[in-house]
């Protein structure tokens, strides 16, 4: 029986998506009140809200949002105060007048490869971080290869990537896995790929699908038996 076998949840994430790290710490706090936490795997995959930004286009958030979604610079900068208020709520803190508009792509890449070293969910934590709370540029490989010395990336590693197409692949294969499995926005969590929560759900949806699919993933994939060892015999007549 392999006793390290755990159920999966997989998210999908734009690390410049606001309701993605907001998603994050809702679904964190249902993972740490939930009993059988330690059997549960988490995954992330890439995903891109606008992969047509391109450096140097010199808009700021406001000016950006403004433009791709057809409303008035009023209308974006309150649309980000409400989001600020909610990220607030779940223990964060935005700060979108300093937040820098750039293409995730590269950051997606290091984050594929800090999935190779066991990092993932700390890379997610650090970029969502650097992005809406320091106004780091992730278009800025410097930058970049900090971050990622940071959670424990090596250097040489981070630049190797970031000079070459590594990780691309692995990249683009999660956005059309994504598209593949009816994703329309992020974050997006599959749970034992079979139950599937939108968005950044209150906790307790969290906690409800967790549990239905622990309970049934559980079923299939039963707990190692704890075997206290005593006096015994055996069929063979063997006894000690």
């Amino acid at each position: 029986m392999n006793t390290t076998e755990k159920m999966k949840v997989e998210i999908w994430s734009d690390i410049m998506c606001p309701f993605c790290y907001i998603g994050k710490r809702k679904f964190e706090k249902a993972l740490q009140q939930f009993s059988d936490a330690g059997a549960v795997e988490v995954e992330w995959h890439s995903f891109q809200l606008d992969p047509s930004i391109e450096a140097g286009h010199g808009k700021n958030l406001y000016e950006y949002l403004s433009e791709r979604k057809g409303i008035s610079y009023e209308q974006s900068v309150q649309m980000h105060r409400q989001v600020t208020q909610m990220a607030k709520e779940a223990g964060l803190t935005y700060n979108f007048d300093n937040a820098v508009v750039a293409n995730s792509f590269d950051a997606h890449r290091m984050i594929q490869l800090a999935k190779k070293h066991n990092l993932g969910d700390e890379a997610e934590e650090r970029l969502f971080k650097a992005y809406f709370t320091e106004g780091k540029d992730f278009s800025d490989h410097e930058t970049l290869v900090l971050l990622g010395q940071e959670i424990g990336l090596q250097e040489n590693d981070i630049r190797q990537v970031l000079a070459s197409d590594d990780f691309g692949y692995e990249v683009e294969k999660d956005i059309r896995e994504a598209q593949t499995i009816g994703v329309r926005g992020v974050p997006f969590f599959v749970f034992n790929r079979k139950y599937a929560v939108s968005g950044a759900q209150p906790s307790d949806v969290f906690s409800d699908v967790l549990g239905k699919s622990f309970t049934e993933w559980r079923n299939i994939h039963p707990a190692p038996i704890e075997v206290i060892e005593g006096p015994s015999c055996t069929p063979e007549g063997d006894c000690n």
